[in-house]
Parts: structure tokens; C-alpha cells; sequence
């Protein structure tokens, strides 16, 4: 089989569909393991068979497959190539696709002029004075006394191994557009920081309070275990108080709820005074989410990677709207877009980013949508 061939036979399969004579070939030609690379690089992102992607085992593509093409075989498309993605709503996210959709579409775009992102600097307030951190430093950092408080290892802070007796001193670090950064507390707790976070912490813990800290943004979350002393992160909607554990914890201002994804451990979710009745308590692989001014906390069963991708670099978007899409590459690549089209900002989207430039994202959705945009340095117009 050619590769062009097969490259259809992949597109047909992701967006449902393939006959049932095409499935025979599509898992004949699975047997060579080169194939089942290819494979996986096509369809890693796609929401319904990403268990497949990840554990590979070609009759249960199979049966997945002749299962999902038995309920559309009544079903006829008559759409070219581009469309496919618009109405299933994929976008294929695999490094060496770009001559695909190139030989598979005869839409035309408008001329790419590369993106030139704001730079903004992290700013670590300490009381009355601010330094900027540069993420190509490595050097002792010191509060307003002169004293050595902890140390930047490049995108890392990591404060002293102690605790206080005395009165908390609280530090403030704020995480511009585009840039992500560590935080390791004097707890050893590690705390990864989005870009667009702030993340004020005491720069020790007390020997005689329980660990408290306060976030507004995004973070994941490696809780040192201390069941003297637990954790709490508070944020503006739910607090999330925990004794050793891992999790992810989104409350951006623009968001509608904020939401609490446990990876490892226990947490105890909770809106102003902890008690046993207002408590919801998540278990691994449980998302607990709050509205904006409400106070039921509800839970439900999620994979966990779709909302900690961030740490590694990647963009990973589920039944998302082109609007919240651009709403978190605006974040992630510190530019800003103004979509003029409107019904495109209702879109919904799965999509998968592996610390790819924007210039390929925008390439991605331009060919899977045949968005028209323009570029000027750091803004983006969606025409």
C-alpha cells in the first residue's frame, strides 16, 4: 500500500468512515511494526480510541472499529478531506502530515509571517522589593535582609529545607503569558506554575500551622507528605487540603468554575469552613469542580493527562470551542487574537499540541477549517 493510500485509509478510520473491507486492510497493514508507528502519530489525539493508541492491540482496533462503522453503515459522505475535520471535529496533530493535507485539499490560505510573541518577565515579590527571574539564571536568591533564602535553578526556585518558628513571611511569584516555572517550598512540596499564575506562599512553613498557600491560575501540585501539618491550596471559589499527594488545580479569573483534578492520593474539596458535611472528597482520577458563586461541589471520572499535558509543554483540547482554544494559546504563546469569525468561535475542537511553535498550530486549524488569518508580530486575526 502507498502511503498516500494508507494515509486515507487512516483519515476514513478516525473520522468514521471506513468499510468493512477497509478495516481488513487497514489491520493487515498494522502487522509491520513501522505501520503501527504511523498509526499511533495519526490518531493519538482522537478522544474515542485514545486507550488503543496507547496500549496497541490491533483486534481491539478492530473490533472498535467494525462496532463504530456497523451503526454509521447507513451514513454516506460526500465531503472532500477538509471538511471531515469541521463536522467530526479532529484535528490531526502528528509530525510529517503537512504534504497530506497539502496533496488532499485544494484550499488556499493566506501567506504565513512568523509569530514574534511578547517576552514578559516573572516577577518574585518579596515584601516591599521585586526581582526578575531570568530562566537562563542560576543564582542564590536573597530577601529584603540580604539573607540567602533559597536558590533559582533556571526555571526552578527552591527555597531552604526548614521551618519556622517565628512569624510566616510570605512571598509572591507571578507567571507571565508564555512562560511556565517551578516552585520547590521549604516543605520539599514542588509546584508547577502555568503560564498567566499567581502563587503566594509562606518561605517557611510553621511548626505550629498547617501548610497554607494561595493560588490564582493554574498548577500541579507534588505535595511533600506531613500529616503534622496538612496542605491547603486556597483559591478564590473551593480550598483543596490534602496531607501528601499529586494534583492539578485550574482557577483562572476567566474561567466559569475552577476545577480540582486528583492524579495520586486523596484530597478533601472544600468552600469556606471545613466540615464533614460540606466536604467532597476526590479519589484518583476524579475531577471536583465548582461554579463561579455557587457552592455545590460536584465530581466526576476523567483521564487525568487530558488536564496535566501543560506540565510536559503540550496543548491538549477535549470537545473544546475555537473561542476557549484561543482564550489558551493567547496564554500559552503570549499573543493575542481577534477572531472576526464568529461562527468558527463555536466550534468544538479535540486537539492535541506536543510543544509544537504556533505558526504549526495555526497551520493545523487553518487546514482543518480553511481559516483565513493574518499575522502582525504578536497578534493574530481570524478573518
Amino acid at each position: 500500500m502507498t502511503v498516500k493510500k494508507s494515509e486515507r485509509l487512516i483519515v476514513k478510520f478516525i473520522t468514521n468512515q471506513a468499510s468493512q473491507e477497509e478495516i481488513e486492510k487497514l489491520t493487515e497493514w498494522l502487522k509491520e511494526d513501522e505501520n503501527q508507528k504511523v498509526f499511533k502519530d495519526f490518531v493519538k489525539i482522537n478522544y474515542t480510541i485514545d486507550t488503543a493508541v496507547y496500549h496497541f492491540d490491533s483486534s481491539e482496533i478492530k473490533k472498535e472499529i467494525s462496532e463504530r462503522i456497523q451503526k454509521e453503515k447507513n451514513v454516506f459522505y460526500k465531503r472532500r478531506f477538509s471538511s471531515y475535520y469541521k463536522y467530526a471535529a479532529i484535528v490531526i496533530v502528528a509530525l510529517g502530515v503537512f504534504y497530506f493535507y497539502k496533496n488532499s485539499s485544494n484550499t488556499t490560505h493566506t501567506k504565513q509571517n512568523v509569530v514574534i510573541p511578547r517576552e514578559d518577565q516573572i516577577v518574585l515579590q518579596l515584601g516591599n522589593e521585586s526581582q526578575n527571574l531570568n530562566l537562563n539564571d542560576a543564582r542564590n536568591v536573597t530577601d529584603e535582609k540580604g539573607n540567602i533564602i533559597g536558590k533559582q535553578e533556571k526555571n526552578r526556585l527552591v527555597y531552604n529545607n526548614s521551618y519556622t518558628q517565628g512569624e510566616l513571611v510570605y512571598n509572591t511569584i507571578r507567571i507571565p503569558y508564555g512562560k511556565k516555572f517551578e516552585v520547590q517550598l521549604s516543605d520539599g512540596t514542588l509546584v508547577h506554575l502555568n503560564a498567566g499564575t499567581s502563587f503566594r506562599y509562606p518561605v517557611q512553613f510553621s511548626q505550629n500551622k498547617n501548610r497554607q498557600v494561595y493560588l490564582l491560575g493554574e498548577a500541579y501540585f507534588e505535595v511533600e507528605k506531613d500529616k503534622a501539618h496538612p496542605f491547603t491550596v486556597n483559591t478564590q471559589n473551593v480550598n483543596v487540603e490534602v496531607l501528601g499527594t499529586k494534583f492539578n488545580v485550574d482557577t483562572y479569573t476567566e474561567n466559569i468554575s475552577t476545577d480540582v483534578v486528583l492524579v495520586e492520593g486523596k484530597v478533601s474539596l472544600f468552600k469556606d469552613q471545613k466540615t464533614d458535611r460540606s466536604q467532597v472528597y476526590l479519589k484518583p482520577n476524579e475531577k471536583g469542580s465548582i461554579l463561579k458563586g455557587q457552592t455545590a461541589i460536584t465530581k466526576e471520572q476523567v483521564n487525568p493527562d487530558y488536564y496535566t499535558a501543560w506540565v510536559k509543554g503540550s496543548l491538549v483540547f477535549k470537545n473544546a470551542s475555537f473561542d476557549d482554544i484561543i482564550q489558551k494559546l493567547e496564554r500559552h504563546y503570549n499573543v493575542t487574537f481577534i477572531n472576526r469569525n464568529k461562527m468558527l468561535g463555536k466550534e468544538i475542537f479535540n486537539a492535541r499540541f506536543d510543544n509544537e511553535p504556533i505558526e504549526v498550530v495555526l497551520k493545523y486549524f487553518s487546514d482543518s477549517y480553511a481559516i483565513d488569518y493574518n499575522i502582525e508580530r504578536d497578534r493574530i486575526t481570524i478573518k
